[in-house]
């Protein structure tokens, strides 16, 4: 099955640098990012940097630009162990003003693309929470297939949320 394309062509996706950290913690910190992802709230810029610092050539971050900013990110992590090195998961957000604008389809279609005809991954993942259709319906326009359910997955807002296990298998 091939991504949807991207059909927003003022949305460009490039590989994240050290001087996006800023704005990449302005997006991650936005309500709904937080809302939607094992990200905690006012996480300062340091702390993306230092994170950004520390990857390695398994871990990749993308980020979508419109109009001079940063608007998304996502990221791809390959599985370390041998026995998993076919493997690899995501995580991505959007900034709560971009949402529902192609974002995350322009996101998607570039870390897909990555994975299956550069860095020959077989089986990509991820979790979302199951409360946000939103993204599970994104996920699965990509090929995505529920896997499991994990109850009381995360803390979020004062309550346990549960989440979906989803897969990608590489035709």
């Amino acid at each position: 099955m091939d991504p949807p394309p991207n059909d927003t062509p003022d949305i460009s996706v490039r590989a994240a640098e050290r001087a996006d950290m800023a704005q990449v913690a302005e997006v991650m910190n936005q309500p709904r990012a937080v809302w939607g992802t094992l990200q905690t709230p006012l996480t300062p810029t340091a702390l993306r940097e230092a994170r950004f610092d520390a990857t390695d050539a398994n871990n990749r971050l993308l980020v979508a630009e419109t109009g001079g900013r940063v608007v998304g990110m996502i990221g791809l992590h390959r599985e370390v162990p041998h026995r998993r090195s076919h493997a690899a998961h995501l995580g991505m957000a959007v900034h709560d003003a971009h949402a529902g604008r192609g974002v995350g389809t322009a996101l998607m279609a570039a870390v897909v693309d990555l994975a299956d005809r550069w860095w020959n991954v077989r089986r990509l993942e991820l979790n979302v929470y199951a409360d946000n259709p939103r993204a599970i319906a994104l996920y699965e326009r990509f090929g995505f297939q529920r896997e499991g359910l994990f109850r009381d997955y995360a803390w979020r807002d004062g309550a346990y949320v549960d989440s979906l296990a989803m897969a990608r298998l590489r035709p």
